[in-house]
């Protein structure tokens, strides 16, 4: 099978909300952080609210605009972010991620290596309502489930370590939570152990999704680089790890 790379990022910015891809079905952006993807508070713009703005304005509807929320990014994460335009392509791509039969990469900025360089890392996690915290928990404490990723370093700048990072569940914040279980806190991350700032949010970005679209077959991968606040260095590392094309479509059996 030939994979061909097309590149449908679309020159559209609206308040650093960058459309990366959209078809008929699908849209992809690129969120900053800092922005939540939906549910803030009233008068507060959120990235549904600002794709909705985008599709309005671009395809001239009046009223409403529907777009499905099939997958979040905490608001101090940046990197792809996926709405669907259609009911019928939000009940597909909601049930590739409840099937975890989607593929996510992100980037971490920590600011020391972990002990090993690559790992699967399985935990139990539970959720702490009234600290907004998840935690590492038994197997039998209640709410407690089994969580588990993949790492790997990609490389050492002089203050900080660069990872990809591949999670196997998606449990909230379990990123954030297994990577301070490791004692390597993600920069910026004050909630889950950093001591250190990191402009506009946190260093942990979403680099890459790659899903099947829900209506062609086709499997679609959407990448974008991390922004601006990112270390030269580390860009350069990931530009070497990493096919950077916005957009790659590999063709499916029908």
């Amino acid at each position: 099978m030939k994979t061909l790379p097309e590149v449908q990022a679309v020159a559209a910015d609206t308040s650093g909300l960058q459309v990366i891809y959209e078809d008929n079905h699908l849209l992809v952006v690129n969120k900053p952080a800092g922005l939540a993807t939906m549910g803030a508070l009233p008068y507060v713009p959120t990235a549904l609210d600002l794709a909705r703005q985008y599709i309005a304005h671009r395809y001239n509807k009046p009223g409403a605009v529907y777009l499905g929320v099939v997958s979040r990014l905490d608001s101090a994460v940046s990197g792809v972010l996926i709405f669907a335009r259609t009911s019928k392509a939000a009940a597909r791509l909601s049930a590739q991620f409840r099937d975890r039969t989607t593929r996510k990469t992100y980037l971490a900025l920590t600011s020391q290596p972990p002990e090993q360089p690559a790992a699967l890392i399985e935990c139990w996690l539970r959720r702490d309502e009234e600290k907004y915290l998840t935690v590492v928990a038994r197997p039998n404490e209640p709410g407690a489930q089994h969580s588990s990723l993949e790492y790997r370093v990609l490389g050492q700048g002089r203050t900080h370590s660069l990872l990809a990072i591949t999670p196997h569940s998606g449990r909230k914040h379990q990123i954030r939570a297994q990577m301070q279980a490791l004692n390597i806190p993600i920069l910026g991350d004050r909630k889950y152990g950093s001591d250190t700032a990191f402009p506009n949010g946190i260093a942990l970005h979403a680099l890459s999704l790659q899903f099947r679209h829900p209506v062609l077959p086709e499997l679609l991968t959407i990448s974008t680089l991390p922004p601006a606040p990112w270390p030269a260095w580390a860009l350069a590392v990931i530009g070497q790890e990493f096919s950077l094309i916005p957009v790659t479509r590999l063709p499916l059996p029908g």
